[in-house]
């Protein structure tokens, strides 16, 4: 049985999959923001501070009583999230640790090549005894090891002293114990995941079965490649061969793009129907999201069900950028309605914001603008900064 679904109707089930559809006033615990992080699967980690780091953007864009200290405790002290690897560096539950152990194991060999083409042979002579140090001494910081000159039979001082440090950390030999601004601390793995999560194992079957169903659960409806891209973790044949293994619990969804055109046959889960008259509207407020949100994640995803072409400039060189160096997404309701150029100056203490751009059809009303204004000062106050500045040229909607 295919069931036929509006765009409008995908846009606000993959919203509220997303948590973008509860009310981000509503007041966040650290057992909350748990259940938060959970829910969306990961929170990516970017160390851009244009406006807010990445993480911080990315959950106050939710619950705007999101506490930053709540995420430390949780990370560096509960050890109930750890930092790894999904499509980039991300903050994920540890509960999820036992089927990343399978990422490691898969991923090593190819790490392993990777790096030494990039790095050539012998680039992993000093891994052993990083290991043994922090074995023997505790937590390190990668400048702590080339300051104290460990391993100086030379490779620290033609290789950064960092590579050995991230190699061991991805392929989980060792975890990330906290961070000192924002540089990683790593220590073995076993000290930093809680034992339970460290010690379980989970069969290959399982494993696949996990991660498709979780990233199915969390996408509402998606194709076996939106489910494999989604962690990460599996090929597009391990999450079609998933599919093709539980058609019995699955429907195939037909919805139509933003464009008014057929998308391509997407699967759900087999109460999709009955979930749809469940789906709550969003909050009408005008909302910044980060340029690394996971609403954004999949951006051919985003253009289909928004009509939104988007990407992150930074690495674009300045005459060719449609728009700017990291520019946010904004979001109204269940539309993305625009993108906002703006940087926080700490020293001055403001929000400055310099251009804006509405998508075509989306009026700069005065509604809108005021919706706009609150959501920045509510912004500037979480970043820190006294007050709002705009910019002789920061309007510009079209």
């Amino acid at each position: 049985m295919t069931i036929q679904i509006s765009n409008a109707a995908a846009r606000r089930l993959f919203l509220a999959r997303q948590g973008l559809a509860a009310p981000p006033g509503r007041a966040l615990s650290k057992s909350g923001l748990l259940q938060l992080i959970t829910d969306l699967g990961f929170v990516q980690v970017d160390s851009i501070g244009t406006v807010e780091r990445a993480h911080h953007q990315i959950l106050f864009s939710r619950n705007q009583t999101y506490r930053r200290g709540d995420l430390t405790t949780l990370l560096e002290q509960e050890h109930a999230l750890f930092e790894h690897w999904t499509h980039d560096a991300s903050i994920l539950p540890t509960a999820f640790y036992p089927y990343w152990k399978h990422r490691f194991r898969r991923r090593e060999p190819i790490i392993r090549e990777r790096w030494r083409k990039w790095y050539g042979d012998g680039f992993d002579a000093a891994f052993e005894d990083t290991l043994a140090h922090i074995e023997a001494h505790g937590p390190v910081l990668a400048r702590d090891l080339k300051e104290a000159g460990h391993a100086s039979g030379g490779w620290w001082n033609w290789h950064p002293s960092k590579t050995a440090l991230e190699y061991l950390w991805h392929t989980g030999k060792l975890a990330i114990a906290g961070r000192v601004n924002f540089q990683k601390v790593y220590d073995l793995a076993e000290r930093v995941i809680p034992a339970d999560c460290y010690e379980r194992e989970v069969d290959q079957a399982q494993f696949v079965d996990w991660a498709c169903r979780e990233a199915l659960t969390r996408l509402g409806f998606a194709t076996h490649g939106e489910i494999a891209a989604f962690f990460d973790l599996v090929s597009p044949q391990e999450a079609r061969d998933w599919i093709a293994r539980h058609r019995d619990a699955l429907c195939e969804v037909s919805l139509v793009s933003s464009d008014g055109e057929r998308a391509r046959p997407s699967y759900a889960f087999a109460d999709f129907a009955a979930e749809l008259r469940d789906v709550p509207e969003p909050p009408a407020r005008v909302r910044v999201l980060s340029p690394f949100d996971p609403l954004l994640r999949d951006r051919k995803r985003t253009e289909r069900l928004f009509g939104f072409h988007y990407r992150i400039e930074v690495f674009v060189p300045e005459p060719k950028r449609q728009y700017g160096y990291y520019v946010f997404p904004l979001l109204e309701g269940d539309r993305l309605i625009g993108r906002i150029d703006m940087k926080a100056e700490r020293k001055g203490g403001t929000l400055d914001v310099r251009r804006l751009w509405l998508e075509p059809g989306v009026r700069a009303s005065a509604g809108r603008l005021d919706k706009l204004d609150a959501e920045l000062a509510r912004l500037a106050k979480f970043t820190g900064v006294e007050h709002v500045r705009y910019l002789k040229s920061w309007h510009k909607a079209r």
